[in-house]
């Protein structure tokens, strides 16, 4: 209990000092994701899936050009296959380390961790047989409009195999096209 009070004070304060530096808005978008799967040593042939992400974020300015901006987003990613349809959500904690090129432009790259919320498989639930945490790398692009309209694209490698059933030899890893729109609630220019 100490420990976390100690660490709630050290998270205000360092929200504090950055005070002008930090802004914050709600984004949402386009996932088009595919699984990476091998089963039982064999590769699978997959089609993407299109679906959503929704969620929001803060960006704290350590620089004038450089910031760090942690999200949060609940995220749907999966694949599709002649035979069937794979579906898993996730509640996903991006930290993107944030580069202004220009004046509106940016570049970001970080890591990401998911948890896994739901995952089904035609429709039938087979979370048992998936790992709890995802683990990703995530770069790419984006404009910050100075009305708060900002817009992205990035692509997040999956780094870790999900799957964690019986059959040996069976991988899963998620990857994901993200395309999103957002707006910044507070702070910024």
């Amino acid at each position: 209990m100490k420990r976390n009070l100690t660490l709630a004070i050290f998270l205000l304060g360092a929200c504090t000092a950055y005070a002008q530096g930090l802004s914050g808005g709600l984004k949402f978008g386009l996932n088009v994701a595919n699984q990476k799967m091998s089963l039982e040593g064999l590769s699978v042939s997959t089609k993407a899936l299109s679906s959503f992400h929704l969620g929001g974020y803060l960006n704290v300015s350590v620089t004038q050009k450089l910031s760090v901006q942690p999200e949060l987003l609940y995220s749907v990613v999966g694949t599709k296959a002649d035979d069937f349809e794979s579906k898993f959500s996730y509640l996903s904690l991006p930290i993107m380390v944030k580069y202004n090129v220009a004046s509106v432009f940016h570049i970001h790259a970080g890591p990401q961790i998911g948890m896994l919320v739901t995952a089904e498989v035609d429709g039938d639930d087979v979370k048992d047989s998936l790992k709890n945490t995802d683990f990703g790398l995530g770069m790419g692009a984006g404009v910050d409009l100075p009305m708060g309209l900002n817009f992205s694209a990035r692509y997040v490698v999956g780094l870790s195999d999900v799957y964690d059933g019986e059959r040996v030899g069976t991988k899963i890893k998620n990857n994901i096209f993200q395309f999103s729109l957002g707006y910044r609630l507070f702070g910024g220019k």
